[in-house]
């Protein structure tokens, strides 16, 4: 993720990281000790927000609206399916705020370049 934000954050486009401690407990330190580690071992430039949840009753609202936006929605049901797993990624036009793609955990970063750069 680092070396796509720095190649293309000239273009507009902008990483927005939210730790998450859902996933076997992978993130157990404070947001500080997330950012620092964060961008002192991987160079990361983009924000880091305090850790958040993203699945149950106490989601974030801003994963409960890309939750909504996008595959994960069942409209016959009108709910969402839970993130599987940590790294799970949102693709959000920033032109429009529509919620483009979702990547899951297992598609790397680098996959996801070519839907980044159609829509810069």
């Amino acid at each position: 993720m680092v070396q796509i934000h720095s190649e293309l954050k000239d273009s507009g486009f902008e990483i927005l990281a939210f730790p998450c401690n859902q996933f076997g407990g992978q993130e157990p330190g404070s947001a500080q000790d997330i950012e620092n580690f964060a961008r002192g071992k991987y160079g990361a430039e983009f924000p880091i927000s305090e850790k958040i949840e993203v699945n149950g009753k106490g989601t974030h609202p801003v994963y409960s609206f890309l939750r909504q936006k996008s595959e994960l929605y069942n409209p016959k049901s009108k709910g969402t399916k839970v993130i599987a797993w940590n790294f799970a990624k949102f693709l959000v036009d920033g032109q429009t705020g529509k919620v483009v793609g979702f990547y899951g955990p297992q598609v790397q970063p680098l996959d996801i370049v070519p839907d980044i750069k159609a829509r810069l």
